[in-house]
């Protein structure tokens, strides 16, 4: 199983659990498309994006599970991250952890890759 992540703030998603369904952040709501990393991407996208930013949570998904509405695409440097075009299901994520900002950089969770 290849996994493939979503940082958000944990009240955005505490919000979409309820809902039932997580149509994107503002970021992505603008771009069209649900910006997601690989785990060798996440933790470059959390310093680029999100650093000294408090209350995330790291979401799990498996990339498989997304059939055509996953694509990879060129973004930094020529890099192909996975979009997803369409909405994510809380339910269906393979788990859902803190993402704790710790003075000088995000504290990824034990054992997340």
């Amino acid at each position: 199983m290849t996994l493939i992540y979503k940082i958000v703030d944990a009240h955005v998603w505490r919000d979409a659990e309820r809902r039932g369904e997580f149509g994107g952040a503002a970021i992505d709501l603008a771009d069209g498309y649900i910006h997601m990393s690989t785990a060798d991407q996440a933790e470059e996208t959390a310093a680029k994006h999100f650093a000294k930013v408090t209350g995330l949570m790291l979401v799990a998904y498996n990339a498989g599970d997304f059939g055509p509405e996953l694509r990879w695409e060129p973004s930094r440097g020529g890099a192909l991250f996975p979009h997803i075009y369409g909405k994510l299901t809380p339910a269906r994520a393979v788990w859902v952890k803190p993402l704790r900002w710790t003075r000088t950089a995000h504290e990824f969770p034990e054992g997340w890759r």
